[in-house]
């Protein structure tokens, strides 16, 4: 995607919170990256490279990844696995997939075979334990999938136990409330791609003009439909949000669609904890 549709590469830092949080484990760095969409047209070379490059100079404890590398078609995961393998930190890169990585039914095996060939480990309902036993990484698989099943995953994990979850889909928040999320990561809004400032981004204007519209004109109003099927809580396009007890942050990714992104720079996330 031309620079002029996307916008320059942004970097967000912040540090979170973590009720409980090991002495041994404060201060450290993840990194999170998001919605890749690499297809030849929704990210540029250049922009990838910018974006590892940036996350190899940050020199993270842990990246992790958090959906969507492709955008239909499986084959340029092989491509993409070829820039990715040069992402460097201490304990390695885990990964989740999004809803594009299933669209097709050998998708996942493909998206799957190829981040694993490269030592990134995908978490599909699964736990990991790259921080140890006292900072649980929990992986679900996709929110719109079949196979989304919080509960038996969650119900390993003592109550006591602080944790962190990727899901590539925000709205998974609105049913992960009945457990302890200290911090949940997700992308797949890209942020809502158009921001009008002083009144948020654009699907959540939508919303609000839907609703105080009658039903007949809601044809009439472009990208209404779309922007209904991408997500429910546009609320949650992106940055940190309480969502109950828990903490929710959605990336704005790096990949972009069209009509492309206004003041919704694609960004690489760095979050310390504390």
């Amino acid at each position: 995607m031309h620079w002029i549709l996307s916008g320059p590469l942004s970097v967000e830092r912040l540090t979170i919170a973590i009720a409980d949080l090991p002495a041994s484990l404060k201060g450290t760095t993840l990194v999170q990256l998001t919605d890749f969409h690499y297809d030849g047209l929704r990210l540029s070379e250049e922009m990838l490279s910018e974006a590892i490059a940036l996350v190899n100079q940050i020199e993270p404890d842990l990246i992790v990844l958090t959906g969507d590398y492709i955008t239909d078609d499986p084959d340029p995961i092989h491509q993409l696995v070829r820039r990715l393998k040069h992402l460097q930190s201490r304990l390695g890169t885990y990964a989740v997939l999004g809803n594009h990585d299933l669209y097709y039914r050998r998708s996942q095996a493909i998206v799957t075979e190829a981040l694993t060939s490269i030592g990134i480990k995908v978490l599909w309902n699964e736990i990991a334990y790259p921080l140890g036993a006292e900072l649980p990484l929990v992986g679900l698989a996709d929110f719109w999938s079949r196979e989304f099943a919080p509960r038996p995953v969650m119900q390993q994990l003592d109550a006591k136990t602080p944790r962190l979850v990727l899901s590539h889909n925000p709205d998974s928040a609105e049913d992960l409330r009945q457990w302890r999320v200290d911090l949940q990561l997700s992308g797949h809004t890209h942020g809502g791609q158009i921001v009008i400032p002083g009144f948020g981004s654009a699907p959540v204007l939508l919303e609000e003009l839907r609703d105080n519209l009658p039903k007949p004109l809601w044809n009439w109003i472009p990208f209404m439909k779309e922007c209904s099927r991408v997500m429910k809580h546009w609320k949650w396009a992106q940055g940190l949000h309480q969502v109950g007890t828990n903490q929710l942050y959605i990336s704005r990714g790096l990949g972009t669609y069209l009509p492309g992104r206004l003041f919704c720079p694609p960004e690489v996330t760095v979050i310390t904890l504390v």
